[in-house]
């Protein structure tokens, strides 16, 4: 796990080092172990290291063969790479690393850009052809991995963050409006290949793409999970859904210890990361360990679930870790954790993961972690009233359930000059429904969010957060063949048990039925979802500063009225509204931007 950047040129310039070098400077948490450059004429590369896998400098970066003229930067991990490098040592292929980076470079010269097919894991990679001058930047399925970009005429650069690109400089930071639609439509959540301003781009989950020498570039999305009943499945019972979800999560989890260290695991309590428990210690894992957190009850809410987080600690023996967070610690702690974000982020779950993540990286490099259950498996709440729709009658019942608000609210929230027209957040969520591949509309709220929502909300916050701290966090349940199953699953079944019902069921076979059998969890972060003290004075302050009038992003009466009872405006997910608003701000503000 690591950060990359670089610069690609296409009007006779050379790259410029130093820009690739201030790109790396903000990567520098990402990557503690080892920092590099690489440049040859209108191509350079910048990368830093985190040893997770060959801890030695033959695992470095940027990756070099000058036998195959490939030169690579690498962020993520290959949990399959030595059956990769076993297949290409038949194919004639020499290795000087026992690196997943050096698989994929040979890989690459083998395969082209099919090896991406071939990739188990997580992944954000650019390689560059020295006799061609192609360049190839390859995301992973799930879009585990970041891959951020700012293009200007006759030139394109990349980075693993956002805030990189802005530390090369030369980069429109200008809100864009769309994006500003969709951040306070979906509770912050912007699909790419937009960011919320208009110089960036992201790379969409799944995508290759290919950028000749005279800057002409290509783009392919290479995956996307079916959500429609397959024939391989036709006749299977509710227990055969059950042991294939079982046999593949197991194949999941398995693949995630793949490390030249340690790897523990972020436990919650909740189904998910004690499945990820239970079954580790099934395969055999001795002196797992194991972390929790917990903060001072807030506005009558609790703070902790360690009375979970301890059931399974316990019964599997686990080296396992309570942190506590004062109220205090909290406040100070947001800034860093704003910081953290790539992309403003309103979860509160950022700052649990982000305190989170600065504890356990002082004893541990590599964790696994339960993000994406629910969107593969059924879990929220704004699915069962999709149960019976058509994709067609089910976009209006989503947007329901789901937006924070519609686009007639949004004239309350915004000033006229960022006021659009028409309402391109319920048109992308039309789109994406009527798409095939989603036989009804609970399959398309599923695709959607795996695809999208669940990239740019929990799977971005737990990369931003952990890497933040030099800490690896690895996701089985978007372990993409996990996905291709839980997809063919008919919908019924995720409805049953209240939600995730196969999953639920595998449960039941694995870990203490008290986990599972209890209220939905999540890190509760008390200060946040309750605004008050000295949280409130930070997002009054931002909201009310010289900075915000000169932006001009929202209209000062309806600061005003939030401000004036700051918890009485929730979202149908129960997010505060004031938060959304203020958190956007202070990421604005933060990152230096006007």
């Amino acid at each position: 796990m690591c950060g990359l950047c670089g610069e690609i040129t296409f009007d006779g310039r050379p790259a410029d080092v130093s820009a690739v070098q201030r790109m790396s400077q903000p990567l520098a948490a990402r990557g503690p172990d080892g920092e590099g450059y690489w440049a040859q004429g209108r191509v350079a590369f910048g990368h830093r290291r985190l040893s997770v896998i060959d801890l030695s400098v033959c695992g470095s970066q940027p990756m070099v063969d000058p036998e195959l003229g490939l030169h690579a930067v690498f962020n993520g991990c290959i949990y399959n790479y030595r059956e990769l490098r076993e297949e290409l040592t038949g194919h004639g292929y020499r290795f000087s690393s026992t690196s997943d980076t050096e698989v994929i470079v040979k890989g690459y010269h083998r395969w082209g850009t099919d090896v991406v097919h071939r990739l188990k894991g997580m992944f954000a990679v650019v390689l560059h052809e020295r006799d061609s001058g192609r360049v190839v930047l390859m995301r992973d399925r799930l879009g585990i991995k970041p891959l951020y970009l700012a293009e200007t005429p006759g030139r394109l650069r990349f980075a693993s963050s956002l805030p990189a690109l802005l530390a090369a400089g030369d980069v429109d930071t200008t809100i864009d409006p769309v994006a500003l639609h969709h951040y306070l439509t979906w509770h912050a959540v912007v699909p790419p290949p937009l960011t919320i301003l208009k110089g960036v781009r992201k790379l969409p989950p799944a995508t290759v793409r290919v950028v000749e020498a005279d800057g002409r570039s290509r783009e392919e999305r290479y995956w996307s999970p079916q959500h429609v009943r397959r024939e391989e499945f036709a006749g299977y019972s509710e227990r055969d859904w059950e042991d294939a979800v079982l046999e593949s999560l197991r194949a999941a989890v398995r693949r995630r210890t793949v490390a030249d260290v340690p790897v523990g695991v972020l436990l919650s309590g909740g189904l998910d990361s004690s499945l990820i428990t239970g079954l580790l210690a099934e395969a055999g894992q001795s002196d797992l360990a194991t972390y929790s957190i917990g903060f001072e009850a807030a506005g009558g809410h609790e703070g902790d679930e360690f009375a979970y987080s301890d059931v399974i600690a316990e019964r599997y023996g686990t080296n396992h870790h309570r942190i506590r967070v004062t109220g205090d610690e909290l406040v100070g702690a947001l800034g860093h954790a704003v910081g953290a974000m790539h992309e403003p982020m309103v979860s509160h779950d950022v700052v649990a993961f982000d305190l989170l993540s600065q504890q356990v990286s002082q004893s541990i490099k590599v964790v696994q972690s339960g993000q994406g259950a629910d969107e593969v498996f059924g879990g929220y709440h704004w699915y069962p009233p999709l149960a019976g729709l058509s994709p067609e009658q089910g976009v209006a019942a989503y947007a329901r359930a789901f937006f924070d608000r519609d686009h007639a609210q949004m004239a309350r929230v915004l000033q006229p000059q960022w006021m659009l027209e028409r309402d391109p957040s319920l048109e992308f969520v039309r789109e994406h429904f009527t798409r095939p591949g989603a036989e009804t509309a609970l399959d398309a709220a599923l695709r959607l969010d795996t695809e999208v929502m669940l990239v740019d909300d929990p799977v971005k916050r737990v990369d931003n957060t952990t890497m933040a701290w030099g800490l690896e966090a690895r996701v089985p349940f978007l372990d993409h063949e996990l996905v291709e199953l839980a997809a063919a699953i008919p919908p019924h079944l995720h409805l049953n048990e209240g939600g995730k019902g196969v999953l639920k069921r595998v449960g039941y076979r694995v870990i203490p039925r008290e986990v599972i059998d209890r209220p939905k969890g999540y890190f509760p972060v008390p200060a946040i979802t309750h605004l008050e003290g000295k949280v409130l004075g930070l997002v009054k302050d931002a909201l009310t500063s010289e900075a915000a009038r000169r932006r001009g992003l929202f209209r000062p009466e309806h600061v005003s009225e939030l401000v004036r009872d700051p918890n009485a405006e929730l979202t149908p997910l129960r997010g505060n509204k004031l938060w959304q608003l203020g958190l956007l701000e202070l990421w604005l503000q933060q990152h230096g931007i006007d």
